[in-house]
């Protein structure tokens, strides 16, 4: 009766469980996120998504290091790469949103692009750490494609993830930061923005992978079929990604 009793007690735990999503979350998502979130809970009721955002580099070593989540929500497809690498991931990588690199000022007018780095005006330049996030890695390349990256080097200052670039921006740490556009998309980003070209740098192909203990929650492939459906196709693209 005693193990009957345990087992019962383990099957309600695990149900209880199965209940949670929690997602590890690239920083340019904080916004979009939101409506994604709050839309598959009207229709899973029972169900409640925990996010934490961060660089994706910082997010994957969590992850590695022992960090339990059930998706790995990437700015780009390597980083869910290398947790399938190291064994911490499992089922296929699923690609869902294209990113967009943009220049973005509260203080100093962008418009002419990226030649206006080299204004004298312009004395900080606000990236995410390159090797942590994907955006800031784009726009290095992105600097260095427009030859300007030696020219301006020395104004760079690093951030260590997206959301902290624009918040260095924001408040006057930096007058321009390169971002995610989603992140321009709020209230309080109103200033001056300039969309790079495409060509000026490789596809920011945003993609998520299941962590390896979602076998014990059934919600988190739910999740991701939720985020790959044409429910959240409409707020990907009013937040400015595009949807593969």
């Amino acid at each position: 009766m005693k193990r009957i009793l345990t087992i019962i007690a383990f099957w309600i735990a695990l149900s209880a469980q199965a209940q949670t999503v929690k997602i590890a979350a690239a920083a340019n998502l904080r916004f979009v996120f939101e409506e994604i979130k709050t839309a598959y809970v009207k229709a899973n009721p029972r169900v409640t998504v925990e996010v934490n955002f961060g660089s994706s580099g910082a997010l994957l070593q969590q992850i590695l290091n022992g960090a339990e989540f059930d998706i790995f929500m990437a700015a780009d497809n390597s980083f869910p790469a290398k947790l399938k690498d190291q064994g911490a991931a499992s089922g296929e990588i699923k690609s869902y949103a294209l990113g967009k690199l943009v220049l973005w000022s509260n203080t100093v007018d962008v418009s002419k692009g990226l030649e206006m780095l080299t204004d004298p005006s312009v004395k900080r330049i606000a990236i995410a750490k390159p090797d942590l996030a994907p955006y800031g890695d784009r726009a290095i390349e992105c600097l260095k494609t427009a030859g300007l990256y030696d020219k301006v080097k020395d104004k760079i200052i690093y951030a260590d993830n997206i959301s902290q670039t624009a918040q260095f921006a924001q408040t006057g740490n930096a007058e321009v930061a390169f971002l995610a556009m989603s992140l321009t998309f709020t209230p309080e980003m109103k200033g001056s923005v300039f969309l790079i070209e495409p060509k000026m740098y490789k596809p920011v192909e945003q993609a998520m992978v299941l962590v390896k203990s979602w076998k014990a929650n059934p919600e988190a492939p739910a999740f991701m079929k939720f985020v790959l459906s044409s429910a959240c196709r409409p707020i990907f693209e009013k937040n400015g990604y595009l949807v593969p």
